[in-house]
Order: structure tokens, then C-alpha cells, then sequence
């Protein structure tokens, strides 16, 4: 029989991490009165890791059963760990607002008018007497450029739900159309509201080649990444979210019009892969000297980088986005390049 558990700010954090006990029980009662009233059981185990959420959602499920995974919990008003939680993510969250208000050189008063709340409500924040609701925190999430989860000290352990990567940086996160930061997925696999990957296989080929070192071989990369991809919410999900094929044709469309470029030395365009711009932004000469940058390092584009059919130490670099297409020859790692084409499409 499980003790009664009134979980404390290591508790929760083991929570968190998907390492606490394999069942502990909460008092279900109304905040600040927990004595005396039922306890909900949660098996941990069972429960897939969008228990997590839990932290910041569970407000939105007072007084409804929520379901994750094959566990299901009943909150009839609020309950009674989320003032404990509150009390914990208290102290990460007014220390990262103070911090990210003060290096943006904003006033209490001028943050406030931007997320339309009063001085007196960011001051309470700060001080640690309440917290932003969701909707706020949606607002101070785009006003920051930084993900919910970091405003909330880092809560949950973010993996991109299409290829597995840790995202443990804000900047890798992928973006919505209207610019949100998207706690999902990261930038290779999801951009401007864009899946990129609609092909397993594909996003395999492309994985595996950054994965296999001395200690682990293509043929175990690739084994791990078979078993792995489809547990993940995105191929779950895949005839939900997928665009039917839309950005496959896309894709085939700049392929097309690359190749019809007939680039002396460049081989066939066969594919196209995502490449943040912050890896493959390389600065060119022009004619008259002028130094140059064409892409946002915040971006996601298409590219792929071909060896020349004439040999030689230089490569073919393919950069393309809605409304242009790049291609440009560089050495080893990206070095002297040189620009052959930039055209808008």
C-alpha cells in the first residue's frame, strides 16, 4: 500500500526526468487544503512522457480526466501539487524573466506594455509571488525568442518528435509560420510551419551519416534509428500532420530547376536535404570587392553539396528557399568560396 506523497522540489524534478519511483500518490483537493481529501494514484512508468506537461498544462485539465499514455488522472478542482509545483518553477522563472528583460535593456513598464499586463504583474513575477499564466507566457515566449520551456527553468527534456534529437538550445528549435518557436521539432525537420521530412528512409540516410564514429557503425546507427523513428510522434502521426506529398513536389519543382541550369561540372541534382543557414552561410566576393552574406543563419533551407564530375579539391554547393536558388563552389570545410549563381525563382 503506497503512502500518501507530497512531492518535494526533488521529487519533481525526478519526475521530470522520467526518474522517480514507479508510483507515488497526490492529494486531489483544493489548493492549500489537501488534509483530508482523496489521492489520485499515478503510475509513472506507464505514463509516456508527455506526463511532463503536467507541469504546465495542469491548470488547463483542472476538473477533467486528462490521458496519457494508459494512465488517466482525475482533477476535480485544482490540485494540490500544482501550488507545490508553482512553488518550485517560482524560483527558476523570476530569475530567467529579471535576466532576459534586463539584457534587452527593457524597464518593468516597457515589458509590460509589449505583453499588455502592468508593471505590477511583471514586478510580482520577479519577486516570485506568482507566475504567467499560459497565455502570457505564449507572449513572453515571442517577445524573448525563447521556448515556454525555458521560461519555465527548463521543465522538460525536449526531443525533436521526427528525428530524436536532444534539443537542449533554443536555437535549434523549428519555427511556426508566424515565427513561434516550436517545442517539438527541431530546425532540420520542421521549418516555418514545414515538416521537411516526409520519407523515413530518407531521414535515416541522412542521420546515420552524422552518427557513425570508431564506436558506433553505419549498420548500428542505422538499427538504432529503424527501431527509434517510428516511437516518435511525428511518424505516429504522420498521415495526420503529413502535407500529402506538397512539399515532396516542391521539392522535385527546385530540383528540376537546378538541373535545367546545366552548371558546367555539376553533376545531377537527385536530392535536396534541410541545412540551417547558420552552417552553410558563407560569405562571397563580388566583382567589386563588396563582401556579401545571402542567407539568415536563422533559417532553414534546402541544399546539398555534390563533387565536381571534373575532380579537383572543390566542391558544388546547392542552396534553395521559396524565392531563390544559390549554387557556389567552395574548398575543404567551406573555405575561398566563390558564387556562381544567385537567382530568384
Amino acid at each position: 500500500m503506497l503512502e500518501p506523497t507530497f512531492l518535494q522540489g526533488e521529487q519533481i524534478s525526478k519526475w521530470c526526468n522520467g526518474a522517480a519511483e514507479d508510483k507515488v500518490l497526490i492529494p486531489n483537493g483544493y489548493v492549500g487544503n489537501p488534509k483530508g481529501s482523496q489521492y489520485i494514484e499515478i503510475n509513472l512508468k506507464e505514463a509516456d512522457r508527455r506526463i511532463n506537461m503536467l507541469l504546465f498544462y495542469v491548470r488547463v485539465y483542472s476538473g477533467y480526466y486528462a490521458g496519457y499514455g494508459n494512465s488517466r488522472l482525475l482533477f476535480r478542482t485544482r490540485i494540490y501539487l500544482y501550488d507545490i509545483i508553482m512553488e518550485v518553477t517560482t524560483m527558476e522563472t523570476k530569475n530567467i524573466i529579471l535576466k532576459l528583460r534586463t539584457e534587452r535593456g527593457m524597464s518593468q513598464d516597457e515589458l509590460a506594455d509589449k505583453i499588455m499586463v502592468t508593471r505590477q504583474a511583471v514586478s510580482r513575477w520577479e519577486n516570485g509571488d506568482t507566475v504567467p499564466n499560459t497565455d502570457t507566457l505564449k507572449l513572453l515566449s515571442k517577445e524573448f525568442d525563447v521556448s515556454i520551456n525555458t521560461l519555465l527553468g527548463e521543465p522538460r527534456k525536449l526531443i525533436c518528435q521526427c528525428c530524436g534529437m536532444p534539443i537542449d538550445d533554443d536555437s535549434i528549435l523549428g519555427r511556426d509560420k508566424d515565427g513561434t518557436l516550436n517545442e517539438e521539432y527541431c530546425k532540420w525537420c520542421y521549418a516555418d510551419g514545414t515538416y521537411t521530412y516526409n520519407d523515413m528512409d530518407e531521414l535515416i540516410d541522412v542521420c546515420v551519416k552524422n552518427m557513425v564514429n570508431e564506436n558506433f557503425t553505419e549498420e548500428q546507427a542505422r538499427s538504432y534509428m529503424k527501431e527509434m523513428l517510428p516511437k516518435l510522434d511525428y511518424w505516429n502521426k504522420y498521415d495526420e500532420l503529413s502535407d500529402n506529398g506538397q512539399f515532396e513536389e516542391f521539392k522535385m519543382q527546385l530540383i528540376n530547376e537546378i538541373n535545367d541550369l546545366h552548371i558546367d561540372g555539376l553533376p545531377r541534382v537527385n536530392k535536396l536535404n534541410a541545412l540551417v543557414g547558420k552552417y552553410v552561410n558563407l560569405e562571397y566576393t563580388l566583382p567589386n570587392g563588396q563582401k556579401v552574406k545571402f542567407l539568415d543563419d536563422q533559417k532553414t533551407y534546402l541544399g546539398n553539396q555534390l563533387e565536381s564530375e571534373f575532380g579537383g579539391d572543390r566542391c558544388f554547393g546547392i542552396l534553395a528557399g521559396m524565392d531563390f536558388i544559390l549554387v557556389c563552389t567552395y574548398e575543404k570545410a567551406g573555405e575561398n568560396p566563390e558564387l556562381l549563381i544567385y537567382k530568384k525563382r
